[in-house]
């Protein structure tokens, strides 16, 4: 081969690759928009993964550009792709872990049960003898706001703190706080 289709050859690549990640960034990961990964086992878990196709794409435009650079210093093909190798690599996993960065930093808002059975909250609406109101409480750092009922049926005034019992639905059942629920402004003790 020669020099000059050799370079042709890596800037193809370097260029293939870029249109790549440019398609990526526009739809996002391709792979998973086509239903690749999850078809061949590659599912990541709805995670940034190292399959994910703007990984793939910096791999294959780092790859280009540093055969480039390769072919360019007067290495030939074994060299010039070796050096590709490791460019791509190198710029892989950075954005491999640069986005796994990113996705770990995104919050759930997902509140379970769980996360409110037991926990302390505060009456914000009457729940007048028999009929529903309204509780806020905290879970973390997102403030809950549940319709309520009274255990017993009884009316419970504004601003009374209360202890959630269970939940149903989309209303919480609760009942007169004893002192020994949950903060409403503390994480959630193993008691």
């Amino acid at each position: 081969m020669t020099d000059f289709s050799l370079m042709t050859i890596f800037l193809a690549i370097g260029a293939l690759g870029f249109l790549f990640l440019l398609v990526s960034l526009i739809v996002g990961d391709i792979f998973d928009w086509i239903g690749f990964d999850s078809g061949v086992g590659l599912d990541t878990s709805h995670d940034f993964g190292v399959f994910d196709s703007r990984v793939i794409a910096i791999f294959l435009t780092a790859f280009g550009g540093f055969g480039a650079i390769g072919t360019s210093l007067g290495y030939g093909a074994a060299v010039s792709s070796l050096f590709g190798i490791a460019g791509g690599i190198a710029f892989g996993a950075l954005v491999f872990y640069f986005g796994r960065f990113l996705y770990r930093q995104q919050a759930s808002s997902s509140v379970t049960e769980q996360d409110l059975i037991g926990r302390s909250a505060q009456v914000v609406v009457p729940i007048h003898a028999n009929q529903i109101g309204q509780i806020a409480c905290r879970v973390g750092e997102e403030r809950i706001e549940k319709i309520a009922r009274a255990r017993d049926g009884a009316e419970i005034k504004t601003g009374a703190i209360v202890r959630i019992e269970s939940v149903t639905g989309d209303a919480v059942i609760v009942s007169v706080d004893d002192g020994e629920g949950y903060s409403l402004f503390s994480e959630k003790n193993n008691n």
